[in-house]
């Protein structure tokens, strides 16, 4: 295989949680007075930190969301996730492979630890991600498009970032992979592929990745 690390996002790439999380995002902005349809919150917060939410309101309203604002938003993401959510199909399948030929791989996600591990521990997903393999941009600080998380990533699994890929469905995650400097797979099964401009590679089926990366 090229690559020392396959880096992983997990919304929308692991877990099939942006359908709910956007239904939820839009509902609850349009509840505090901020008209947002779903359509709306994939194109402006799909991959986002819960800081750059709070940043685009304030910028383009002037008002600040409430205080409660990311303690409420996630319970009812989490109450939803217990009912909902699922691997991405064919998710799994790419682990197996990557874990039987022994290819160090790891999930930088834009989401809490929180978030990621109650993702993981409702689909399953969770035996594949022990908790040295576990990043978020809450280790950081600055979410993407910012490459810090995915640096530190890197930094913390031992590679070097030139010997990276990046596995993401989101321009946000697209743009800070580029600018870390690691080659990034787009994965267009949500978002058109016109919108990942700059990834190395683009797939729609997860089912693929295996076999692009051999």
């Amino acid at each position: 295989m090229r690559y020392e690390l396959v880096i992983f996002d997990n919304d929308g790439v692991l877990v099939d949680s942006e359908p709910i999380s956007n239904r939820l995002l839009a509902a609850y902005l349009t509840e505090l007075g901020h008209p947002t349809s779903y359509e709306d919150s994939i194109r402006d917060y799909m991959g986002s930190a819960m800081h750059r939410i709070h940043d685009l309101v304030l910028e383009r309203t002037g008002e600040r969301l409430p205080d409660d604002f990311d303690d409420v938003f996630h319970r009812r993401v989490f109450e939803a996730f217990e009912r909902e959510l699922r691997p991405v199909a064919g998710a799994v399948d790419v682990l197996e492979k990557l874990a039987a030929d022994e290819v160090p791989y790891c999930v930088a996600s834009s989401g809490s630890h929180e978030r990621i591990r109650v993702g993981h521990r409702t689909t399953g997903l969770d035996r594949w991600f022990e908790g040295e393999r576990i990043f978020s941009a809450q280790d950081v600080g600055k979410g993407k498009p910012a490459p810090d998380l995915f640096l530190y990533a890197a930094e913390r699994m031992g590679v070097a970032p030139e010997r990276c890929v990046v596995v993401e469905d989101s321009p946000l995650g697209v743009r800070a992979a580029v600018a870390a400097g690691m080659d990034v797979y787009g994965f267009t099964a949500m978002t058109p592929a016109d919108r990942l401009a700059g990834a190395t590679q683009l797939f729609s089926d997860m089912g693929e990745l295996a076999g692009l990366l051999a």
